[in-house]
């Protein structure tokens, strides 16, 4: 990876247009050919960048046209379409590259993978007398987290999401009509399980008679420190 930093003005030319006038910027121009223009600001996203594949190539001011002023343009041309990004440098301030080697990627802590076996190993949370009927539970339009049965003997269909929104009631609602179908399960019951669920998505599973469960994943995995809470 290559990390510039340089004063510049960038200019995006293609299916759409757009520049960036004179200032200090970070460049960053990465193996895959992708380069990124930051400001020290904004968060992580960079002001104009150009996807892989890509090239570069660098060319004189005079070659350019460039404004007065400009040093050398880099002409970022991507390899599947006319669109270029056009860095005109007008100071480099540093100019580093470094090897950082393979990634492994982003190893994900708490996501419904782990929901679901905690919660099928802890049943219990779901009220007293369930027991699990069985994990990814199949149906034609794809598998329910969990199928449980109630104190009652009631079947019920447990959906499960890290972050509850419209859409998980909205899958649930399909699960549960497909498995009412079924005279061997039916009546099956709902409930939705995420660690946190939005409030628009309480509103639509009341209104379907589904139940809200909100679970605390640190809770489940036996390492929440309740000595350190103030309530």
């Amino acid at each position: 990876m290559r990390l510039v930093i340089a004063d510049c003005s960038v200019d995006y030319v293609g299916r759409l247009k757009a520049h960036l006038p004179l200032a200090k910027r970070l460049i960053v121009l990465k193996s895959d050919g992708s380069v990124l223009i930051h400001s020290d600001g904004g968060s992580y996203k960079p002001l104009n960048w150009m996807s892989p594949p890509a090239t570069l190539r660098a060319v004189t001011a005079e070659e350019s046209g460039a404004e007065d002023g400009v040093q050398e343009s880099w002409v970022v041309q991507h390899g599947k379409s006319d669109d270029k990004l056009i860095i005109h440098l007008h100071a480099i301030h540093s100019d580093t590259s470094h090897d950082l080697g393979q990634d492994p990627g982003l190893i994900k802590d708490g996501v419904e993978a782990d929901l679901q076996r905690l919660l099928a190993d802890q049943i219990h949370r779901l009220g007293p007398g369930f027991t699990l009927i069985r994990r990814e539970y199949p149906t034609t339009i794809g598998p329910v987290d969990l199928l449980a049965r109630d104190a009652d003997g009631r079947t019920v269909a447990v959906e499960l999401k890290r972050r509850g929104d419209i859409d998980g009631v909205e899958q649930l609602t399909r699960y549960l009509a497909l498995l009412n179908r079924d005279p061997l399960l039916a009546p099956v019951r709902g409930i939705f399980a995420a660690q946190q669920i939005k409030p628009q998505a309480r509103t639509l599973a009341a209104d379907r008679g589904i139940e809200c469960l909100t679970l605390d994943y640190d809770e489940m995995r036996g390492v929440d420190d309740s000595d350190s809470r103030l309530f």
